[in-house]
């Protein structure tokens, strides 16, 4: 007879704080201005996160050796395109499908994963991203609390 082992909930720690961001910013854009107010240095990652065949998520990580943390910003929002074929007054014109990485939080813009061990590190975040003049607002959530946080191990 097989043993059979199975990773339980228990096992894997879930070490990590996300922030939403609410913004109209570009990604690109959004990490230029994380880069100068957080005086980070997130760069594209290699690979986007997918979700599907035609979903994916731009993905930007910054490793802080200083502090010993791992910050990923992500997209909430991916858009695909589909072709509408048919008769009528929109004939031929595309169509956009969105999709959201977290979709609890639809209204959030971009998700910032921090892993690390300082406790007091997710408020001073707060605060520095909220000088941001482009950033309407940003906040922690509760990642215990989420359907979808299986979408954020990447």
């Amino acid at each position: 007879m097989m043993a059979i082992h199975k990773i339980t909930d228990d096992f894997y720690e879930d070490a990590f704080t996300l922030l939403a961001l609410h913004s109209s910013m570009e990604d690109y854009a959004m990490v230029y201005a994380l880069n100068l107010c957080l005086k980070s240095n997130f760069k594209r990652s290699a690979k986007d996160l997918d979700l599907s065949e035609h979903i994916s998520f731009p993905i930007f990580e910054w490793r802080d050796q200083q502090n010993d943390s791992y910050w990923t910003l992500i997209s909430n929002k991916s858009s695909q395109e589909e072709n509408v074929v048919g008769s009528n007054l929109f004939a031929n014109e595309p169509s956009y499908t969105k999709y959201h990485l977290v979709p609890e939080f639809r209204d959030a813009d971009y998700l910032l994963k921090i892993e690390h061990d300082d406790d007091n590190l997710e408020e001073r975040t707060v605060k520095q991203l909220q000088t941001i003049p482009k950033i309407i607002t940003a906040y922690i959530l509760e990642v215990d609390n989420l359907k979808s946080k299986n979408n954020l191990i990447f």
